[in-house]
């Protein structure tokens, strides 16, 4: 699964997100227990992948069409690209637990976007210094920087239309002045096909400025799978949402996925058993262990 296709789901979590609110808490909470563990092993590829190429860059001989440089500049837009649906889901979470007065979902959410935000801070120090990057491919690469920022707030705009959750925006005043935008085309004639034409110019926007290959798309498809079952069966059929390719992949593989996720869940050592009094279900801190009783230090 490539990182387009997660700006797709994006889009997605973005209009579908009320929906959340009548979601089971069961399957909910085990749905985000899976994209935390995705998350997170994705994070490691990363670091480890940044680590490796960093270390075997050449300033003065640069090779762009090489397997290996084009893996580099894979990562390095998949990090980018894919800030758009952490950001995005992280809000749609905290939304979730604001509205039923809890903290069990946004915290795991939260902790992958803090993990991601450091790897973004990575590339731009790449990018900065043009390490093992020609001047050209940083400049393109910012662009897809500036690009990936304006559409998370757009994304997040149309969740904060609802809930205030503009603070996992980059920006949160643009983000703020689109959710008052979404509000205003609700009341307008014609204000349903505002939707589907912006899904269609997000789509177009990332369409051509990624690499063909992902880098990592065996984690992107968990990631993926585990959003998408946190969402009632059918229900992108008949909200106006086009269909594409990938949901319909999503669709056919989730049970394998779920196989995958299992095996990755076996090799993460249990979390301690929970002291006397503390809550039953798992919980996750800001930096992304699983500790019992308080999240936040």
């Amino acid at each position: 699964m490539h990182a387009r296709e997660l700006v797709d789901l994006a889009a997605v979590v973005a209009f579908h997100a009320p929906l959340l609110i009548h979601a089971s808490e069961e399957i909910l909470e085990e749905s985000v227990e899976g994209y935390w563990v995705a998350s997170k092993c994705r994070l490691d590829r990363w670091g480890r992948s940044l680590k490796r190429f960093s270390a075997a860059a050449d300033p003065g001989a640069v090779k762009s069409n090489s397997g290996d440089h084009q893996a580099f500049r894979a990562i390095l837009e998949e990090i980018l690209a894919g800030e758009v649906l952490t950001r995005t889901w992280a809000a749609a979470l905290c939304a979730y637990d604001r509205t039923h007065g809890a903290d069990r979902m946004e915290p795991a959410a939260r902790s992958v976007l803090i993990g991601h935000m450091e790897a973004r801070h990575r590339v731009l120090t790449i990018l900065v210094n043009q390490s093992g990057l020609t001047a050209e491919e940083a400049m393109r690469l910012d662009a897809l920087r500036r690009r990936t920022e304006g559409w998370s707030d757009v994304l997040i705009g149309r969740l904060a239309a609802e809930h205030d959750v503009s603070e996992f925006a980059v920006d949160p005043d643009r983000a703020r002045d689109f959710a008052l935008d979404f509000v205003h085309q609700r009341g307008e004639e014609g204000g349903r096909f505002a939707w589907p034409m912006l899904l269609a110019s997000l789509r177009a926007a990332f369409q051509e400025w990624l690499e063909p290959r992902s880098p990592n798309p065996d984690l992107n498809v968990k990631i993926a799978a585990s959003i998408l079952a946190c969402f009632p069966p059918g229900v992108f059929d008949d909200t106006g949402v086009m269909q594409s390719e990938w949901l319909l992949r999503i669709s056919q593989i989730t049970s394998e996925a779920e196989g995958m996720l299992e095996e990755l869940l076996a090799e993460i050592p249990s979390p301690p058993r929970p002291q006397t009094g503390a809550p039953a279900h798992r919980r996750f801190d800001r930096r992304g262990d699983w500790p019992y009783g308080d999240r936040r230090r």
